[in-house]
């Protein structure tokens, strides 16, 4: 009697242990990945780039993002680059320019001849992450400038909008009405902004890390910007044109 109830005893452990490993395969599959733990956002990777140590082949300071050495920020990364991948340029939208010049009197007979002053604003350079928009020659902003100049428009990512205009001479031809039309040359620049974490070795207090690298899509558009005479501020390039329509 005894040694069956020794033999019982024994199958139950035998049938715990088991229930015991099962339940443990079935808790390592269940486990969060080590790289889905790193998983960054395009937001975060952004920030990291931003407090990259060296941004675009230049040595950052903490004070160049608002760090400080004992309040923080510091670096979140080691290095972050813009990749460029493509650029294509486009016509933008076409906005009227002026203001009407009619030639609409009932006694009219001949063209009427008018000075038209127009000019149109085109907002500057845009993308898609807020420190991409800041429209100062800092931070990413200022990174992504020089990424313009091997390109025969450059973008002048200083200030946040540039103009073109002129004053023209026009005749207005009877029962018309004439405006003037502007369409500016626009720019695209496509991307990515790749974020590096160097590997790290093991010390005392640290254990070893993996290099990491991460990727954030950028896309960055505005208009094309012919030099300014004398030092005076770059205008934008484009088409104008003259329109008639019926009184």
């Amino acid at each position: 009697m005894a040694k069956r109830r020794l033999r019982n005893r024994k199958i139950r452990i035998v049938a715990i242990g088991s229930a015991l490993v099962t339940g443990g395969a079935v808790a390592t599959v269940l486990l969060p990945s080590a790289n889905a733990a790193d998983e960054k956002t395009p937001e975060q990777i952004m920030t990291m780039c931003q407090r990259a140590e060296v941004l675009n082949g230049k040595q950052q300071s903490i004070f160049d993002f608002g760090g400080h050495p004992v309040a923080g920020p510091s670096f979140a990364s080691d290095n972050c680059d813009f990749v460029e991948t493509e650029f294509e340029t486009f016509d933008g939208p076409t906005e009227k320019a002026s203001i009407d010049f009619p030639n609409c009197e009932p006694n009219a007979t001949e063209p009427a001849k008018v000075s038209v002053t127009w000019q149109a604003t085109t907002a500057q350079g845009q993308g898609k992450y807020t420190v991409t928009q800041q429209g100062g020659a800092g931070g990413l902003f200022g990174a992504l400038s020089g990424s313009w100049v091997k390109h025969k428009g450059t973008l002048d990512m200083t200030v946040r909008s540039a103009t073109a205009g002129d004053t023209e001479q026009r005749e207005v031809p009877v029962g018309k009405v004439l405006h003037m039309e502007f369409t500016p040359k626009m720019q695209r620049m496509t991307g990515e902004w790749r974020v590096r974490i160097d590997a790290r070795e093991a010390t005392t207090v640290t254990n070893a890390t993996p290099e990491q690298n991460f990727a954030a899509p950028e896309v960055v558009e505005g208009p094309v910007v012919l030099p300014g005479a004398a030092g005076a501020p770059g205008v934008v390039d484009g088409t104008s044109k003259a329109v008639l329509t019926d009184c």
